[in-house]
């Protein structure tokens, strides 16, 4: 290697570990401070109350029902075990697996940007800068299944594209293809979608050769295999089934029709317009039509931005960057088909993945509710959308698999559009991101106002702060329970948001902690019936709650039934608290 040459490659990697080390200090940093100040009870206490009685040796499946993938509750209760119960552990997880999941974009986004005439660099970077605020946790500071499901997904992307770039050694390409099978144990919808969508992929490539194909096939085959022995070892596949999918999908699987009518909102009619003239004059010969076509596919990225300033309610100002979301999926589904003829790399085939992957998690909660841990992806189709677009000659012809990607008589400066659009792109998301992210917008489900920030002083709450009384209230539950409470005694909380069993170090003796429809598969009946049986003593009550819906359907039934067993014990300043009546 000559010395000119070494002397790039050093710069070259002095560079990428600064970019590297910005977009993961930056995004963790965001991520942490978000979590001093916002908490979400309902679902944090969910991930950590399960993950804490997974650590005490409980079963999910088996021993109470529990319709989620065990991945995200598993790592949370090996935490607790390594480290024991403090809420501050799992805040630093949640940054740093956010922080790791906008690393491996920006490495995504170098390998497969590759392919076009963009600056390479410069275009990923600008790409992932956006990920600080629109990272996996950063709207979300907690550990949750869909954030951790998103970077696992994207840790398979990279490594797939790795290991076709080192040419499929053997053993690497074969653990590959083991890890494929993982993320429907982390989320099953988002999981399963990618796991099949990646078969479909190798499949339709054969990747180079029948041999390696087989490989990355196999191994998914093995690593499927394997974690369906382990669950019948511990959870029995029988319980696994009928709660991870059989009442998962009965409690939040939607119709077809509620799925594409996020693809038939009105107010979006006029951006796919927009979107499809500017993707057709970007195939017209003459050099000028790339500016305007340029310009009219920044028109909706700019509208989001101006709805900042226009927009008068803070949900309206949002929509404009989500009514994103259908026109680049469509777009990149577009873009991608036109490839498809001659795609013979992973890297041509990824949006269809990607696409599969969202798609699955809008069938937990349609659109708007699943795009929080996916902007990632959103990102990486947007890339393709540059490099489908980069590859079209004057003419509006692709170039064959293996030639050149440059017209002998494209001008040097043809990609200076392309170029400004990525910093358009980049602007408006760093500044729509970045208000969607500190309105806190997506979490208009729970109560954040109150005017000061308390802090708990519990050792298993360190690091815990919201706004509120919500913790002073809790801390006055926590030191009744400690005196009054037996250990041993059977609690039923109602509806069980705060992190009670986390907190306190109890074990829970009653199969549900979360009253919420999409867990508790019983009815008020059926919990009087199990209170009994289980010989539950207290009924603790939670009068007001930081989550603005009631999430007990059948709440006032179940204290009535409640009433026949117990009597009032203790009101404090938000728990009512009931004991078993004595014979």
């Amino acid at each position: 290697m000559s010395d000119s040459n070494q002397e790039t490659s050093q710069h070259v990697a002095v560079v990428d570990v600064l970019a590297g080390a910005f977009l993961f200090l930056a995004t963790a940093g965001f991520v942490f401070w978000q979590s001093t100040h916002l908490t979400v009870l309902w679902d944090l206490s969910y991930i950590l109350e399960n993950a804490a009685r997974i650590a005490l040796g409980q079963i999910p499946y088996r021993d109470f029902p529990f319709p989620y993938a065990p991945g995200t509750f598993l790592v949370q209760a090996a935490i607790i075990r390594l480290f024991g119960r403090v809420v501050l552990h799992h805040y630093l997880y949640a940054a740093f697996s956010a922080a790791f999941a906008t690393v491996l974009t920006w490495r995504i986004l170098l390998r497969l940007l590759a392919a076009s005439r963009l600056p390479l660099r410069l275009t990923a970077f600008l790409l992932s800068v956006p990920l600080v605020f629109l990272g996996t946790s950063s709207i979300l500071p907690i550990p949750f299944y869909d954030s951790d499901c998103t970077l696992f997904i994207l840790f398979c992307i990279w490594l797939m594209l790795r290991v076709e770039s080192a040419g499929y050694p053997p053993v690497a390409t074969l653990g590959c293809g083991f890890l494929l099978a993982i993320p429907p144990f982390i989320k099953q919808n988002t999981g399963l979608a990618f796991l099949f969508s990646a078969i479909t992929c190798i499949a339709y490539l054969r990747v180079r050769e029948r041999r390696t194909s087989a490989l990355l096939l196999a191994g998914a085959a093995i690593g499927f295999s394997a974690a369906l022995i382990i669950i019948r070892c511990t959870a029995g596949l029988g319980d696994y089934y009928r709660w991870t999918i059989q009442f998962a999908a009965s409690r939040r699987l939607p119709g077809l029709s509620t799925m594409l009518d996020t693809y038939r909102n009105g107010a979006l009619i006029w951006i796919f317009v927009v979107f499809a003239i500017g993707l057709a004059l970007v195939r017209l010969r003459p050099f000028a039509y790339r500016w305007l076509a340029i310009a009219l596919l920044s028109l909706p990225f700019l509208w989001a931005v101006a709805a900042l300033y226009l927009q008068q309610d803070a949900s309206d100002r949002v929509e404009a960057l989500l009514h994103l979301w259908p026109p680049l999926l469509v777009a990149s589904l577009i873009v991608s088909l036109l490839q498809l003829p001659r795609a013979d790399s992973l890297g041509q085939v990824c949006p269809f993945i990607l696409l599969a992957v969202i798609h699955g998690a809008f069938l937990s909660q349609q659109l708007w509710g699943s795009t929080y841990a996916l902007w990632p992806m959103l990102i990486i189709l947007i890339a393709t959308i540059l490099i489908g677009v980069s590859r079209i000659r004057r003419t509006g012809e692709l170039p064959e698999a293996g030639e050149g990607i440059v017209a002998k008589d494209e001008a040097p400066d043809s990609t200076l559009p392309l170029a400004v659009f990525v910093g358009v792109v980049s602007a408006v998301l760093l500044i729509t991101g970045g208000y969607y992210a500190l309105s806190h917008e997506r979490l208009d489900y729970v109560d954040l106002s109150g005017e000061t920030l308390s802090r708990s002083t519990l050792p298993a709450l360190r690091g815990l702060a919201m706004r509120g009384n919500w913790l002073p209230d809790f801390e006055e539950l926590v030191a009744y329970s400690e005196r009054e409470i037996p250990r041993g005694d059977a609690i039923l909380m109602v509806p069980g948001e705060d992190l009670f069993y986390f907190t306190t170090g109890r074990t829970p003796r009653f199969p549900v902690i979360m009253m919420d429809n999409t867990v508790n598969p019983y009815s008020a009946a059926q919990l009087i019936q199990l209170v009994r049986q289980r010989n539950v003593r207290w009924l603790v009550v939670k009068r007001s709650l930081q989550l603005q819906e009631e999430p007990v359907p059948f709440g006032s039934q179940l204290l009535e039934l409640a009433a026949q067993d117990f009597e009032p014990a203790e009101s404090l300043d938000n728990y009512d608290i009931y004991r078993l009546k004595a014979e």
